[in-house]
């Protein structure tokens, strides 16, 4: 388990570990927390690209600022919540 989802789960005071030191449900369960979120930010960031190829009359001036915020959020966005939270894909 990631040490900052250790942390959280103290933090929370959820157990990690039973007594016979066998780990819980926990890091399964953080691990779909995790996968949820980086989910939603590709959905976030494929709506951005959407808009930026196709924006609505009188948007057009900000497409190129859409793609690129779609392109860090998917990129670098995702990338620094998998290394934070020990994502293994």
């Amino acid at each position: 388990m990631n040490e900052r989802i250790k942390e959280l789960a103290h933090e929370a005071g959820l157990p990690t570990y039973n007594p016979e030191g066998i780990p819980t449900k926990l890091e399964k369960f953080a691990e779909l927390i995790v996968g949820e979120c980086i989910e939603q930010l590709v959905k976030e960031g494929d709506a951005w690209e959407q808009f930026s190829r196709n924006p609505p009359q009188g948007q057009e001036t900000n497409a190129s600022a859409a793609l690129f915020a779609a392109y860090r959020l998917k990129e670098d966005a995702v990338a620094r919540l998998e290394e934070h939270f020990g994502v293994e894909e």
